[in-house]
């Protein structure tokens, strides 16, 4: 499974933007899918995560309200719609797959087998 990011760049605060993950084809479409960010100096920290049928998704307590997880099966496409962004939102955003072991979708970045290259989001203030 390959994973390749996309939609990142830089935005002032107030802003928004719209990241894509697209998986390689016939990747199944039953991979648990999560967006994470990496911020200089910080740990990689869970963003959004989203099952496979699309109908659990979950969100750090920081973006609820403001981001939109979801996910396009026919198109192996996860997107992130970023809204109202902030500075602190600045960071390297990486998506990640997890084989279906279980109907889980975790916050742990452990638990998730494939990863995207990252792409980085830039919120001046």
């Amino acid at each position: 499974v390959q994973l390749q990011a996309s939609g990142g760049g830089l935005v002032q605060a107030g802003g928004s933007l719209r990241l894509s993950c697209t998986a390689s084809p016939r990747t199944p479409s039953v991979y648990t899918m999560g967006w994470f960010r990496q911020a200089p100096g910080k740990e990689r920290e869970f963003v959004a995560g989203i099952s496979w049928t699309g109908s659990r998704k979950y969100y750090v307590d920081s973006v609820k309200g403001r981001f939109t997880i979801s996910r396009d099966n026919a198109k192996n496409t996860v997107f992130l719609q970023m809204s109202s962004l902030k500075p602190e939102d600045t960071a390297v955003y990486y998506c990640a797959a997890r084989r279906p072991v279980d109907m889980g979708v975790p916050a742990a970045w452990e638990d998730y087998d494939y990863w995207g290259q990252g792409t980085l989001v830039t919120v001046s203030s």
